[in-house]
């Protein structure tokens, strides 16, 4: 049986360089989206969002594996967009404030009837509070400055800066919203590994 790497598939979304930007064109893929607010940190809204994802990716890559695609694939790793009405929440440390969207790609041939499908077998399994908050939706980033950081999350401030200063360099101006790419298992991995592509849009 044929087993899909997506991250090797799209190498030059998932493994950009740790040392420079680089300027990558994203064309529109599929997510299994969570929304929500709070402190990443302590607000239980965000690991309820987490563990109400991933019984629905794992669900719908093994109905995937049994069914009559002939196909297997490796589940692909967490990302999430950050925002706040008031952006100075990022710089003043006012976590409280932060908003999200905790997202899942999903391959080209999974439907939304795959996804219902999937939500009422681990719905029939688990009380997961946020499952009926699970949608499935195409995401359009386009054009978008990204770069590899390596380490805690809290030391991500001089790699977004870059990534900033890179954008306005190119006489370019920040769009959307900053979107980070998760691909350490962080209750495994040492925090001064850990990988975390740090990716904003730009027009």
């Amino acid at each position: 049986m044929e087993k899909i790497d997506f991250k090797k598939k799209l190498n030059y979304l998932y493994n950009p360089s740790k040392k420079n930007v680089e300027m990558v064109e994203v064309p529109p893929m599929n997510f299994l989206m969570v929304d929500g607010e709070g402190n990443p940190n302590t607000a239980k809204s965000f690991s309820n969002a987490i563990e109400a994802l991933y019984p629905v990716a794992y669900t719908l890559k093994f109905s995937v594996k049994k069914g009559d695609l002939g196909l297997d694939y490796g589940v692909l790793p967490l990302e999430a967009l950050w925002w706040a009405d008031d952006m100075t929440a990022f710089t003043t440390g006012n976590k409280d404030a932060w908003k999200w969207t905790v997202m899942i790609m999903q391959p080209e041939f999974i439907t939304f009837k795959m996804v219902k499908d999937a939500m009422d077998v681990v719905g029939s399994k688990k009380n997961l509070v946020s499952l009926p908050k699970v949608r499935f939706k195409t995401f359009s980033e386009g054009q978008a400055a990204q770069i590899m950081h390596i380490g805690p999350f809290e030391d991500e401030g001089p790699t977004i800066e870059k990534v900033h200063l890179f954008i306005e360099n190119k006489g370019s101006y920040k769009v959307g919203k900053h979107h980070e790419i998760y691909l350490s298992d962080i209750r495994r991995a040492a925090p001064e590994k850990w990988k975390t592509i740090v990716r904003q849009p730009m027009s």
